[in-house]
């Protein structure tokens, strides 16, 4: 029996893996599907204090109180910073395997909100500065989030759910830069699943020698495409569940 640890990318909650988890459960394993402060039913507990530190520490906790060993730990979209490296940095012990969905490491000292680029990045701080009392990143409309990752497989119904429960993300998550210290974190076994980028894409970005990718070149990583847009756990659950129960070996390769 495995523990998978789920935790979803911004605006989300532990709600967004509720296909994902059942499909896991009723083949004999745990899923923890995580709900970061101030998110999801957490949404009480937003505040201008909520950062990087505190969803990094949620994890931990769940792990810490749960005294889960051996987790599969996945992180979605911007969770991918949350769980890998940040709480793989602190518990590298308890973890089995990092499981990045759509998403990818950063460097240490590295702020998510530093990875986009200069324009859309301007359009993130007045949303938040405009419509979010200038610590909120709420949801945009359709139509402008699919600048924010692609929408493809997602049906009206899929919208209307993420409109309905989607909540704005505190904005310290996005300005607080990561803090790295374990080494023993870059062992771990790492499985990058490729839902909006391709693998030949993935391969060029490590080519490219940007400092933001190099993460991705180690050995330990192995890598597999879900080809659909950004949110694969509302666009095939089911087949991202498969993956996760039958994740590839630990043998170096791509």
């Amino acid at each position: 029996m495995t523990a998978y640890v789920l935790v979803g990318g911004t605006w989300l909650g532990g709600w967004c893996w509720q296909e994902v988890a059942r499909r896991l459960r009723d083949n004999g394993h745990d899923a923890y599907p995580l709900t970061l402060t101030g998110l999801g039913e957490r949404v009480h507990l937003a505040s201008p204090e909520v950062d990087l530190e505190t969803h990094i520490t949620d994890v931990m906790n769940v792990v810490e109180f749960e005294d889960l060993h051996d987790i599969v730990l996945v992180g979605h979209s911007y969770a991918g910073l949350v769980v890998t490296p940040g709480a793989a940095d602190r518990i590298p012990e308890r973890i089995s395997k990092l499981v990045y969905l759509d998403s990818a490491p950063l460097p240490d000292g590295a702020a998510l909100i530093e990875t986009f680029p200069p324009e859309a990045r301007q359009r993130i701080e007045r949303q938040v500065e405009e419509l979010g009392d200038g610590w909120r990143f709420p949801m945009p409309p359709p139509e402008e989030l699919a600048n924010m990752g692609s929408l493809e497989g997602l049906d009206d119904d899929h919208l209307r759910l993420l409109g309905s429960r989607a909540v704005a993300q505190p904005f310290g998550t996005y300005t607080q830069p990561l803090r790295l210290e374990n080494p023993a974190r870059e062992e771990l076994p790492k499985l990058g699943i490729l839902c909006s980028s391709s693998l030949d894409q993935v391969r060029e970005m490590i080519a490219s020698d940007n400092p933001l990718f190099r993460g991705l070149a180690g050995p330990e990583w192995r890598f597999v495409e879900l080809p659909t847009g950004h949110w694969p756990m509302f666009s095939r659950p089911d087949d991202l569940a498969e993956l996760l129960l039958d994740l590839p070996s630990d043998a170096p390769g791509r």
